[in-house]
């Protein structure tokens, strides 16, 4: 079971969460979002992560909302991210421009909606194994993930069916992981604010963080 942690904000929750077994640490780069991090924080927190873990460093993903490529690729290169999240309302012709290191985040309302937009955007699916076809979020009319709320069963079996490598977000948590993972099956798991502490986006609890991942390798 794949396991990224995301909206990392410090360097230490970055190296908590890679020690407590994530394969991918996802860093927020929406302004709007209250885990938002600038480049230059992310580069900080990469470069030393990389230093101090070496070939054991999780794969680091930049997580971007109607972007522009050139900021995206630009990001991406400064960082030294291994891959790019798009997570609003872009275009499988900008995922063509990025050429193989991004992959879309998904919020469907229903089991329609969701195939329509796997079918949309299976010809810019990642080849490289390590990253998700598709990443399946909750709804939610306004806000672009980290809403807490459940993405449907129905929607993500949908999308598991066509897309080889669909990785579960919304509303997961340390409680709630296991039964997720039994009923779906996804081919990972991605957390942010359910391993969060109370009232405070952006920084880990480390015993929610280490339990979480536990509970999805034990599922």
């Amino acid at each position: 079971m794949i396991v990224k942690i995301c909206g990392i904000t410090t360097y230490e929750d970055a190296l908590l969460a890679s020690e407590a077994g994530a394969d991918m640490l996802g860093f927020n780069f929406f302004k709007k979002s209250p885990r938002y991090l600038t480049p230059e924080a992310a580069t900080l927190i990469c470069d030393r992560l990389r230093a101090e873990l070496g070939e054991r460093c999780p794969l680091l993903i930049g997580l971007f909302v109607n972007e522009l490529v050139a900021l995206i690729s630009a990001i991406t290169r400064q960082v030294g991210l291994d891959a790019a999240q798009l997570h609003g309302d872009e275009s499988e012709a900008l995922l063509k421009e990025l050429r193989g290191i991004g992959f879309k985040a998904i919020r469907p309302q229903d089991k329609a909606q969701a195939l329509d937009d796997a079918a949309y955007f299976k010809g810019t699916m990642p080849t490289d194994d390590r990253l998700p076809s598709l990443l399946v979020d909750a709804y939610h009319p306004k806000l672009y993930g980290g809403t807490g709320e459940s993405a449907s069963t129905e929607v993500a079996l949908a999308v598991k069916a066509v897309a080889p490598r669909m990785m579960l977000a919304g509303g997961l948590t340390p409680e709630n992981i296991a039964g997720r993972i039994q009923v779906i099956q996804p081919w990972g798991v991605d957390v942010s604010s359910g391993v969060e502490l109370p009232d405070q986006p952006g920084k880990k609890d480390a015993a929610k963080v280490k339990t979480f991942i536990a509970a999805a390798r034990g599922a």
